[in-house]
This record gives structure tokens, sequence and C-alpha cells, in this order.
């Protein structure tokens, strides 16, 4: 098992900090948080986004529990939004952005609700007084809307009203959810959300991915029928891309040996088997395949990049998947690919001059915006350099509660 030296865990904290001074630039008169641009500057007039909100709430949290004194304020300014300004008081749920005037994207997304999951997860674990009504709020809307017992996964995206669902199904949301609910199990101990986990990384990981050679489709029909050309016309769409996205290999490889590590000895042996062929998928399709260093945002289904651009958090998403990877398996490949990814991330990523990372590079691995503008949340490469701290865990929120 890998082991941290002095130094190093020094350095890790030393990036926390920065992350949290930049973060705390976001707090949004109105309520919530606001985006950030390159150099720190809030975008009061942009709307405020539920997903960032709700990551910046949930690491205010985990800084909360590490007993950062500025947290709690910051904690709980995430939480009154979550329980205020974005909550629509009429339909129930969370509009995906709001304004001075109101909401702006109405739609109820699972995506922005997982968020919600976790950032009162979270909370809870923090002790914040409204951290468990949030997450008693947001495990009603997860049952009630998204969740379909009979796929054991989770739909996409309602009108306000709850009246009209998306056809369309995506891996994104549901892999967010994992994480939310490995959090919801931890904070709560009931034991069916763990049970929920394990079947959506059951049908996706050991199905989808395993069933397309480890280039996991992102995109589905209503009928969970692959859209493999789904959004070929947008590429570098920030959420739904087309092709295969690299990054999300990577997530999908830790949140893998996160659940693992919640079964414990029952645990089914596909699941580090299956992590250890993602990760190895994606830095085989991914890494430094254009000839310069970097993980390419999206390849097709033959591995061929298609979005060349470098975002930062596939490399924080690497960077936590090789430190799980080395603690259950004790091989020094992993511990190598840890360290050749924090290389690259002080070489290019991280910002020393505005802090924070750069959101994004070019394939020259120069700062770049065709997909992300500004630097919007700090929710991978804060976890990034706090999961090497906590051992093996199945949140964060839950280990840091537990030490």
């Amino acid at each position: 098992m890998p082991a941290l030296t002095a130094v190093e865990s020094s350095t890790l904290a030393t990036r926390r900090e920065d992350l949290l001074r930049f973060a705390a630039g976001s707090v949004h008169r109105e309520g919530g948080f606001a985006w950030l641009d390159q150099s720190g500057r809030a975008e009061l007039d942009r709307p405020v986004e539920a997903w960032i909100t709700c990551r910046m709430t949930h690491v205010f949290a985990l800084a909360a529990l590490q007993a950062d004194r500025a947290a709690p304020a910051l904690l709980d300014h995430g939480v009154r939004a979550l329980r205020g300004r974005l909550r629509d008081p009429q339909f129930g749920g969370w509009f995906a952005s709001v304004d001075a005037d109101g909401p702006v994207l109405a739609d109820k997304r699972a995506y922005e609700h997982a968020f919600v999951l976790l950032a009162a997860s979270s909370a809870t674990a923090a002790g914040h007084e409204d951290g468990a009504a949030l997450l008693e709020d947001a495990i009603a809307m997860f049952e009630q809307r998204f969740w379909r017992e009979q796929d054991g996964l989770v739909v996409d995206v309602w009108d306000r009203s709850w009246t009209d669902l998306e056809d369309y199904r995506g891996v994104n949301a549901n892999m967010h959810t994992v994480e939310a609910l490995l959090a919801v199990h931890d904070v709560t101990g009931e034991r069916r959300w763990l049970s929920r986990a394990h079947r959506i990384v059951e049908r996706v990981v050991h199905g989808f991915a395993r069933d397309h050679g480890w280039r996991l489709p992102e995109h589905f029909t209503a009928s969970w029928r692959p859209r493999l050309d789904y959004h070929r016309d947008q590429p570098a769409h920030p959420f739904r891309p087309y092709g295969v996205t690299i990054g999300h290999l990577l997530e999908w490889s830790r949140l893998a040996l996160h659940l693992r590590a919640a079964l414990g000895s029952e645990a089914p042996g596909w699941l580090l088997e299956d992590a250890r062929a993602l990760f190895a998928r994606a830095v085989a399709d991914g890494w430094h395949v254009d000839g310069a260093d970097g993980f390419v945002y999206t390849t097709d289904f033959e591995a061929e990049p298609v979005v060349r651009d470098r975002l930062h958090w596939v490399v924080a998403e690497g960077i936590a998947a090789a430190w799980t990877l080395a603690e259950v398996t004790d091989d020094d490949d992993y511990l190598r690919w840890y360290g050749r990814l924090w290389d690259y991330a002080d070489s290019f990523l991280i910002d020393q001059d505005r802090g924070s990372w750069h959101h994004e590079l070019d394939p020259q691995n120069r700062p770049a915006d065709s997909v992300w503008s500004g630097k919007p949340d700090v929710y991978h490469a804060y976890q990034a350099a706090l999961l090497p701290t906590l051992g093996t865990l199945t949140s964060f929120a839950g280990a840091l509660r537990a030490s």
C-alpha cells in the first residue's frame, strides 16, 4: 500500500489551501456560487449554475471537516442557496441555473440533482444544521423522479413540471449518481443506497463498457440502446460530447474501487478487474496519442482522437484513479502514473500566478477555452489533492467524518 512522505503530504495540503482560497471568491451576493474567470473574478452577470453551487458546497463541506476556519460560512452560503434560490418552490427539485429574474434553465436534470445529493451528504457529514433536511429533500426527488428500478439506472432530463421526460439517456448523470449514492450510504448507513450504486456500476461498467472493449458509450435511447453517433456534429460539447470521454473511463475506474471498498468481502472480483481495464484503456487511447503529453478529451470508437484539447478534470481523475489502483493492487506502475500526472499538472495545469488550475489546454498544452471558459470550480482538483491522504474510502465526506 503506498504511503505519502511528509513532504508529499505538505505539498497536497498546500494545493488544497490554494484551491480553497481561489474558490472563496465565487460567493455570489444573491445566493449560490458564481462562475469564476481565469483570474478568479466572479462573473456576477452570468447565471448561477446549480452544478457549480453543489460542487463548491461539497468542497467547502470537506474543508469544514478538516477544520478549515473559513469553510463553515462558505458551506452555509451554499446550503442556503440549495434550500432557497435554486430550489423550485412550485414543483420541487432544483433549477439547472438561475439569475436575478428567476430560473434561466428550469429543466430538472439528473446531473444537477446528483450533485445536490452529494452536497447534502457532505453538508450533513460536516454537521450543518440544515444538512439533514436538504438531504431528505434530495433523496425524495431522486426516488420519485430519477431512479428507475426496472433499469437499475437513472433517467436524465425532465421539464420543470415533471411532465415531459426527454428520450435521451446518458451515463454521465449515472456516474455522478454513483458518487452521490456512495456518500449517502456513508452518511445514512442505509444499505439500499449501496445496492443501487452497485446496480449502476454493474450495468454501465460490467455491461456497456465491457461490451465495447472498455470504450464506454456515453449516450443512449430511452430503452438504453447505444447512440454511437450522438453529437457527432458537436464533438466538443461540455456535457454530452461525441464518442468516448477519456476522463470518464478514469472516473468510473475510481468509483468502481470505492464501491468495492464499501462492499468489502461481498465485492465481486470483476470490480477490480474492470477498474484496471478502464484505466488501461484510458491511458492507451488518451495519453500522448498525438505527440504531446496530456490526455485528449475524446476519441471515436476506434481510438482516433476527436477533441484533442486537454481538460484539467481528466488529469485530476487520472491522479485519483492511479492512486486508488496503487492502493488496492500494490502495483508500482500505478504509482508511476500518479507521479507522472502530478508532474504534468505542475508543469501545465496549475496556474501559479493566478490560482486554481487552467480548466483547458490546447493540443500544445497552452491555455485554451474552446470547451470551457474560465475556472468555474475546484471540485476535481481538490479531490485529487485530498484522496491520497484518506486511505481506502467509499466517499470523501464519509472518510473525513470517520477520521
